[in-house]
């Protein structure tokens, strides 16, 4: 498994299997990414609200449940929309998307690193990143995380080349920098453009490469990247004025200062993140980190001894692996990334995606350096190799077992094949993220809510998402109606509504306008008794074994 050089093996031979071993790891992720349900609230959420901008044709407003969702640009929108035209609305349409961008991650560190270095460490580092969890769960999470960490790390990797081209400042790695700070900024806001250039200033000023800087495209640079991330901003803007306060005030600024935000964790949170991230090679990175502190020390201690020695007295040339400006751009951009991303209260695990990149090259280094010639080095290798993918499979085990436990596909399923185009469908108590996805609904839920209390009183969660959204489209701000609904839905023909199990609001000894049609894992769906046909209403377990289970056998043949 391990894609070292090996004594006494034909080099052709050794570097074609490795090649062909590496493509198992991104094949890996597209099949682990077809066999979860979406989880919740993410997953669900942002799935949905590509498959609404496919439905309803609307690719300038991203809409939840119907309601404008300015919490993030369109990005992961657009491309999830797209993805659904070609596959369908299912969940690993909507993963392909992010599957796609981490394979990009992945592709392009292997790549730089093997310009930077040489092809055996591209390989060692490619094994360690594509291994890990990172790679194999986050790279299939639909969210926005992995899609900026992406887009951040192109453009790193690409101003890296061009400044460091040995014939001077290389133009079109710049103008494919800039390209990819835009895109960064259209997937998750202004730290696509903001943290490479806050890691690359640092690394300039480290290097001392500021004539080179002068020396980049910055005209063509900058048209590219206004071409690219501005028209939309423009355009939402016009059409919803107050959007751009709202996304980067409220929803970017607001949630790094404030302390009013979910997911509030100590300092030390992505200390962790990372361990979790990239185990069991992060330990690697951190002796290549303590290994050049020592170093550090040393030199300032004794400034006749050699600067590049190891702490075990070994010599290096001066073309040493471990040494050169692509070295400490590593560091620099994993240390700007955490300490950035520590200071605000709220914090969350994918916001350590970044710095995955960087650390497993590192960590490739000193593997490089220490244990890749040792006899036992490539069977150490391998056995960690099984253990990373051992726990990713793990963690993709247990994540889809967690999932389908809180999941509402069963209901979603049943309500996709019993439902009219003219029905009415409403949830009451909470908010199924998934069920619009699975249920394939093409009209908005009413979501039924004391909405003037929560507007006072609601906090960080899923009743802000849609009030604050509604305030921007009136007519789709309908669809956030009063309990009160409730009881003139029990009079009306074809009307559905979706509640917990146990819901406070709704059962049948209160509401005997309401047949009970299917209770699921979490939620109950009932139909109102309206207009219902005899026989449905006499016996709606009847209706689900007949109608429903020739309707569900009708969806799985499709698909």
């Amino acid at each position: 498994m391990d894609p070292t050089v090996t004594p006494g093996e034909p080099a052709p031979k050794r570097s074609l299997a490795a090649r062909w071993a590496l493509w198992l790891l991104p094949a890996l992720l597209l099949i682990l990414a077809a066999l979860r349900p979406l989880a919740l609230p993410d997953e669900g959420r942002y799935a949905d609200v590509g498959r609404w901008m496919w439905v309803s044709g609307d690719w300038l407003t991203p809409r939840l449940d119907g309601v404008p969702f300015f919490h993030k640009p369109p990005l992961l929108y657009w491309l999830e929309a797209m993805s659904m035209q070609v596959f369908g609305a299912t969940p690993w349409a909507a993963r392909s998307v992010v599957a796609l961008h981490a394979c990009l991650m992945w592709g392009l560190m292997w790549h730089c690193v093997r310009h930077f270095a040489n092809a055996v460490t591209a390989r060692r580092a490619a094994w360690m990143l594509g291994s890990s969890l990172a790679f194999l769960v986050g790279g299939q999470y639909v969210n926005h995380d992995m899609m900026v960490a992406t887009w951040m790390g192109v453009a790193i990797w690409c101003f890296a080349r061009a400044l460091l081209h040995p014939e001077g400042v290389h133009a079109a790695w710049a103008r494919a920098g800039f390209v990819a700070c835009a895109l960064g900024v259209l997937s998750k806001g202004l730290i696509g453009l903001l943290l490479p250039g806050f890691v690359l200033t640092l690394w300039v000023v480290w290097t001392w490469q500021w004539r080179k800087v002068w020396a980049l495209p910055w005209v063509s640079g900058v048209l590219l990247f206004v071409a690219v991330a501005l028209p939309w901003f423009v355009l939402a803007a016009q059409a919803h004025p107050d959007m751009l306060a709202y996304m980067f005030g409220t929803h970017q600024f607001g949630r790094y200062t404030a302390t009013t935000f979910n997911n509030a964790h100590p300092w030390w949170f992505y200390g962790v993140a990372v361990v979790v991230l990239l185990f069991p090679w992060v330990f690697f990175a951190g002796a290549d980190g303590w290994q050049r502190l020592q170093a550090y020390a040393r030199d300032k201690l004794h400034p006749q001894a050699k600067l590049l020695s190891t702490p075990s007295g070994q010599a290096l040339s001066p073309g040493a692996l471990t040494q050169g400006p692509w070295i400490s751009l590593c560091w620099i951009w994993v240390l700007a990334i955490l300490v950035f991303f520590s200071i605000p209260n709220s914090k969350l695990i994918g916001y350590a995606l970044p710095v995955i990149p960087p650390l497993a090259v590192l960590a490739a280094v000193w593997w490089q350096q220490h244990w890749a010639r040792r006899a036992w080095g490539r069977r150490v290798f391998a056995v960690l190799v099984a253990l990373a993918l051992a726990v990713a499979l793990g963690a993709n085990f247990v994540a889809a077992r967690y999932t389908h436990k809180r999941s509402s596909a069963d209901v979603a399923a049943a309500l996709g094949c019993l439902i009219a185009s003219t029905d009415v469908v409403a949830v009451l108590d909470d908010y199924p993220y998934d069920l619009p996805f699975y249920a394939q609904l093409q009209h908005p839920v009413e979501v039924l809510q004391d909405w003037d209390t929560l507007r006072r009183t609601a906090g960080d969660n899923w009743r802000r998402e849609l009030f604050e959204g509604a305030n921007f489209d009136a007519q789709a701000a309908r669809v956030l109606q009063p309990l009160s609904r409730l009881e003139t839905l029990q009079q009306q023909e074809g009307a559905w509504v979706l509640a917990p199990n146990g819901s406070a609001h709704l059962n049948l000894q209160s509401h005997a306008g309401f047949d009970l049609v299917l209770g699921g894992q979490v939620w109950s769906l009932y139909r109102s008794t309206a207009g219902a046909s005899s026989a449905a209403t006499k016996s709606p377990q009847a209706a689900e074994h007949k109608g429903l289970g020739r309707c569900q056998d009708q969806r799985q043949e499709q698909r």
